[in-house]
């Protein structure tokens, strides 16, 4: 890509697409292709040609999707099978038949199986069982990263793969129950704050472990690898390092100021052990983040203070 190509950033309004748009402008990128929601339905195929056939975009980054935490995916599945497939079945066909010249697909980690050993290798697709919670979202995306696999094999189009880690930001979904976890904790400490509370409850036992990944630090690594990287393999993109769920709260905690207790609700399910990705095949490339997580999350909470309670 140059500062003149034609980009289409397709869900800008999102924490991963806003984060995407944000770097392109700060890196002097100017022949930017955005839309809304409200000006374009991604699940019309029609209206999605008829963009691609009036802008005729070079190169698009699919950051739209359906997404939400555990509470939201275990109970809207039917809604994020359909829209997460739908959308981007209609994005990769238009892009093909545009002609545009490349295409990222962005992922997630949950596509890996569940038990999969640690750290998570690209190879381990398809390899096991899903963890069931969000099996439909995954699913969408494992046939998202098919797609372009197929167009490739097919027809010859340089469409590429990224998988992120568990990802946080400014402008985040902070809704309290289709919430990831880093900021429903971020929320439920400063509302536990608020109020003078004496404990914060946390789901599940707290010893899963996760890891996390600035969204700012990850538009960086998607626009050098649009740059850079022209594979057939997905490519993970993450920190490499992880923590439990527990040291997560403690963190959180502390960088909103709660001062009471964390309690443990285990009646209410954990997820996934552990999901750590290897970045071994990033790092080679290299590209690293650069955002250490306490930083990242100082981050996100002035921003959820600057713009607190904003329903997305």
């Amino acid at each position: 890509m140059d500062t003149n190509s034609k980009i289409y950033v397709a869900g800008h309004r999102g924490m991963v697409g806003g984060a995407i748009t944000r770097y392109l402008k700060n890196n002097g990128y100017r022949n930017l292709i955005l839309r809304t929601s409200a000006e374009l339905d991604l699940r019309n195929q029609q209206a999605v040609f008829d963009l691609f056939d009036t802008e005729q975009p070079e190169y698009v980054f699919v950051a739209a999707a359906k997404v939400g935490g555990i509470l939201a995916n275990n109970t809207y599945r039917a809604d994020f099978i359909y829209e997460n497939l739908i959308m981007e079945a209609n994005i990769i066909h238009a892009a093909f038949r545009y002609g545009a010249k490349k295409l990222l697909f962005l992922g997630s980690s949950c596509i890996y199986p569940k038990l999969a050993p640690q750290p998570l290798k690209e190879e381990y697709l398809l390899t096991g069982p899903l963890e069931s919670t969000n099996e439909p979202y995954a699913i969408a995306k494992i046939a998202g990263i098919k797609l372009c696999e197929a167009y490739r094999d097919q027809y010859g189009k340089n469409f590429i793969s990224v998988m992120p880690t568990n990802l946080y930001g400014i402008g985040d979904n902070y809704h309290p129950e289709n919430s990831h976890v880093l900021p429903a904790l971020v929320r439920r400490f400063h509302e536990a704050k608020e109020e003078g509370r004496a404990s914060v409850t946390i789901w599940g036992s707290g010893t899963p472990r996760r890891e996390f990944l600035f969204a700012d630090d990850l538009a960086e690594a998607c626009v050098f690898l649009m740059d850079q990287y022209s594979g057939r393999e997905l490519i993970n993109v993450g920190t490499g390092e992880d923590l439990t769920i527990r040291e997560l709260a403690e963190m959180v905690k502390e960088v909103t100021g709660f001062q009471g207790t964390l309690e443990f609700d285990r009646d209410k399910p954990d997820g996934t052990p552990r999901k750590l990705l290897d970045v071994a095949k990033l790092h080679a490339l290299g590209w690293k983040h650069k955002t250490p997580l306490r930083e990242g999350i100082a981050r996100a909470y002035e921003d959820f203070l600057r713009n607190a309670y904003v329903e997305r």
